[in-house]
């Protein structure tokens, strides 16, 4: 079957980045669907905390991202019409030795003069900021700019804002296939129902990112990275912020496939504390790992005491789609005309959603974006020529 209306993008990936750049795009003025095999935020974005983040960044193209998606986010949360239970937490986190608050402090410094907002903590102040913290620690950093969603929801509402301009979703389709003329150009995908032509197509498949560019024929080395969250009974209010042990910074930008787990916690409107954070690459392994959610319970209640004798009702795991350098791939492919990508932003995919977005709609609509693109570069990883290729692929 083939799609007859034309179309000037196909977004495949109905996760938070594939909705932030399909609300963009269609606000620009250009026509779009939006394709998954599953449904609204059913991958990565439906198994993550909502966190938007300044304080786990370094000086960098990462943090120019995030300082601008900060601004969008806070936007979005007056522009959208439902409540996406964006709030204007803040961070804080805390060391728990004079060395690691050495290290905190100079990343603080250099922090400060890209223009994030951090102010330091004092050992005998840290319970001023958050009551319930373990006695003992050497001092924090608080980043007031830290904010928090809910991911699905933020998703399903930049989808629906979308359609209102538009936009055309398509759940339940997989991309089986990227059309390409006998120059190489995208033309469109082929899914398991019909032809979709256009243009354009942005890759924003998260983790299963590196497929969907393989069925164009390039390699964008896309690599699954799981996480567990813990979710508590309701309580009370406790934990005003997002609270995290400086050594999760560290965690984040490691390239070591092993197991690592630092502790962040944070409580949420309805009631809930959400527990994590873990890291390692297992493929997609969805196997419930008890040792790793032990630890991560036991290193919460460490930094909060009071969470010791507190029920988790569920724990659940997610794949962050990990590339490399830690950066996503954003921006067109110049291996393959019409293709663009928007993906690999691992543990950050949230928190980044609205500037990928823009930057995307910008450049399809032949704006200047607001960023520097190269750093984002989907063929960076390239160590060599890649051999032409079919019209069209199927995987």
């Amino acid at each position: 079957m083939l799609m007859r209306q034309p179309l000037d993008v196909v977004i495949v990936g109905a996760g938070v980045v594939g909705a932030a750049c399909a609300y963009y795009a269609s606000r620009s003025g250009l026509s779009v669907a939006v394709v998954d095999r599953g449904p609204v935020a059913g991958g990565t974005t439906g198994a993550g905390e909502g966190n938007l983040l300044v304080s786990d960044k370094l000086p960098g193209p990462e943090l120019e991202l995030a300082l601008l998606s900060a601004e969008l986010w806070r936007r979005l949360s007056e522009e959208l019409p439902a409540d996406i239970e964006y709030e204007l937490k803040g961070g804080l986190v805390v060391a728990a030795s004079e060395e690691s608050l050495a290290i905190l402090s100079t990343t603080a410094a250099g922090q400060r003069s890209a223009g994030v907002e951090a102010y330091h903590v004092t050992c005998d102040r840290l319970r001023d900021v958050e009551p319930h913290l373990a006695p003992h620690l050497a001092g924090g950093c608080h980043y007031p700019q830290d904010a928090q969603v809910q991911p699905a929801l933020a998703a399903a509402e930049l989808l629906r804002a979308a359609g209102r301009a538009g936009a055309v979703l398509r759940s339940g389709e997989e991309v089986v296939g990227i059309l390409r003329d006998s120059k190489g150009a995208v033309r469109g995908v082929r899914t398991t129902r019909e032809e979709l032509r256009a243009p354009v197509v942005v890759n924003a498949a998260g983790t299963w990112g590196g497929e969907l560019a393989a069925l164009a024929g390039v390699d964008l080395p896309v690599l699954p990275r799981r996480g567990f969250v813990l979710v508590t009974e309701p309580l009370p209010r406790l934990i005003r912020h997002k609270v995290y042990a400086a050594e999760y910074v560290a965690d984040v930008s490691s390239g070591s496939a092993a197991l690592q787990t630092s502790p962040v916690v944070e409580g949420t409107p309805s009631g809930p504390v959400l527990i994590g954070a873990s890291r390692e690459r297992v493929g997609f392994d969805r196997t419930l790992s008890v040792p790793v959610v032990a630890r991560l319970a036991a290193r919460a209640a460490a930094l909060f005491p009071v969470l010791a004798d507190v029920r988790v009702l569920r724990a659940y795991q997610g794949f962050r789609p990990y590339l490399p350098d830690h950066l996503p791939a954003i921006g067109p492919d110049p291996r393959v005309p019409g293709l663009f990508h928007a993906c690999g932003h691992e543990g950050a995919g949230i928190g980044l959603a609205p500037a990928t977005g823009l930057l995307i709609a910008d450049t399809i609509g032949g704006r200047r974006p607001a960023l520097d693109l190269g750093p984002f570069a989907p063929d960076r990883f390239d160590a060599a020529p890649v051999p032409p290729v079919p019209q069209e692929r199927n995987l």
